[in-house]
Order: structure tokens, then sequence, then C-alpha cells
């Protein structure tokens, strides 16, 4: 029986392990994929506190060997299922573990184009996030894919350090707001490509070029220097959504308290409801998730 089982590995439930650790509960962390999250996608890191520059998988790797430090207990493993209760049984694949509160950290996935090769990109000329990334870019040609506010908000930010940006987008029209598009319009640097599709990713480590093809079939080869992708993340809220109110999109209706209506369930990071997602709001979320359930455990004595 633990005092608080974290569901998900990334910034978000490391933290939340670290605080809850910091406070003598007992923990388990379960991860079903690599600890870290989406940061150890990052070659480069240069916007935590702390740190001029390390790569994402070394910062992992300091949280990790942190919280077993702190000695929480780790797994790795799938939850399948929360069944709520007095006592919270979370199923996994493997085995079943019981807890008297639950953090799910889970955090979203970058919707993927779906090309050959492209998770071998992925740090090697692939990026999500012009925040994290756009500085390695500077002086240099990138596209952007996808036409919506975050797209467009990401070439913008890119047009301010680099040389080119193309923005290329599979509809005939852009989606984002009107005020994003007519500053996209004003920009010289910024090229946007309508109606077309990203078809194959070529380079041999690194990206060096993308193959488009219009509606009309045509086909064209973009010299790149790098590519984000931007064209939506899916949040990893599934196996909860009998005990978490999710939105419509999926994510989990929790405020910056991270308290949902579950008693003793509590969400923290990149799958709650909430307008920014960085490594620092991630831990913030998983610090303040980890103390309200260190509450809730101790309400029961």
């Amino acid at each position: 029986m633990y005092d608080i089982i974290v569901v998900g590995g990334g910034p978000a439930g490391l933290t939340a392990a670290l605080y809850a650790r910091r406070a003598n509960k007992t923990v388990l962390v379960i991860e079903k994929e690599t600890f870290g999250g989406q940061i150890t996608h990052s070659p480069c890191v240069e916007n935590i506190p702390g740190f001029v520059k390390l790569s994402g998988n070394e910062f992992a790797e300091k949280m990790v060997e942190q919280v077993m430090e702190q000695g929480a207990d780790v797994e790795i493993d799938e939850v399948m299922e929360i069944i709520d209760g007095e006592t919270k049984t979370v199923v996994c694949e493997g085995a079943k573990f019981e807890g008297k509160s639950v953090i799910i950290a889970t955090g979203a996935k970058h919707r993927l184009l779906g090309l050959e090769r492209e998770t071998d990109f992925i740090g090697n000329g692939i990026s999500f996030c012009a925040v994290c990334d756009g500085a390695f870019y500077e002086g240099k040609t990138v596209a952007v894919i996808g036409g919506g506010n975050s797209a467009l908000q990401e070439a913008l930010m890119l047009s301010d350090l680099c040389k080119k940006v193309y923005v290329v987008q599979n509809l005939d029209i852009l989606t984002g707001e009107k005020k994003l598009q007519e500053l996209i319009s004003k920009r010289e640097n910024i090229e946007v490509i309508t109606g077309t599709l990203v078809k194959e990713l070529k380079g041999e480590v690194d990206l060096s070029s993308i193959l488009l093809e219009n509606n009309k079939g045509e086909k064209t080869e973009l010299v790149i220097d790098g590519m984000f992708v931007a064209i939506g993340l899916i949040p990893q809220n599934d196996f909860a959504k009998n005990v978490i109110p999710l939105n419509s999109y999926g994510y989990a209706l929790a405020d910056e308290s991270c308290v949902v209506d579950a008693k003793g369930i509590f969400v923290a990071g990149d799958c709650r409801q909430k307008q920014i997602r960085q490594v620092v709001t991630a831990c913030a979320d998983g610090a303040t998730a980890s103390l309200k359930a260190c509450d809730y455990v101790d309400s029961l004595k």
C-alpha cells in the first residue's frame, strides 16, 4: 500500500514524487516508456533554471536519480485502468498496485505526420517547440508544418531568429486566428504554402530536405535546416476517463490547484487543461499536485 502512486515519469510526475518523498510519503512512480517524457527528444535544453545547457536525456537522468535517491519506487509498466474507492487500485499490464491517492501526470504526445523515418529525425532536425529549440536555427531555414494557432505562433517566433520560415498547410487555407494570419502576412521572411502535404523526409543522420506534394499532384523539394511539427497534441488520459473529467480534447479538467472531482486523485503537467506547456510549468504542477495529495493522505489518519 503506497501513500501516493504517480502515473507518468516525466518532469511533472518526477517532481511530484520528489515532493512526496520529502514529505515522508511512500511513493511509486509508474512509467510506460521512457522516464523524462517529451523532454528526452531535445538534444539541447537552455531554458531550465539552474542549467546553462544540457540535453533532455541528461535532465531526465538527473531527475530519476534524484527521485530514486530520495527513496521512491519506480516501475516500468503501462497503466490500463484506475479503480476508484477508499483505496485506489492502479491496474497495469503486468501487475496491480494499491495506493491511498493517485497523481496522474501522463503528459501529451505531439501528433506526428506518420512519415517513414520521422521518429529517427526527432532531435536531428525535427522539433516541436520554438521556445525550446528555435535558437538552434538562428540564421537558418526552417519549415513549420500546420496552419492553426500553434503553428502560426511558432512561425512568428521563428521568423525573429531564422533567415527563412516556410509554413506548410495541408488545407487550402490557414485555420489560425485572423490576427495571427495578418501578422504572418507582414513578415517578409515567412512564406505560406497551402494545399500541400509533406510526403517524404530526406537526410542521412540529420534532416536536410522535405518532399512536398500539392493538391494538383505537383511535387517540390524544400531544402531546410529544420522542421517544426505543429499539428496538435494528444493527451494520454484515456485509461483514466472513468475516474477524472475530461474536456472535448481529452485533457483533464482541473485548474491550477491540480485537483479533480474524485477524492484522492490529482492531475499534473501537460495532460491537464492549461495554456502553457513547458518543463517548468510541468514541474510546478507536479509540486502542487504532490502537496495536495500529501494533505489528502494526512487527512485520512
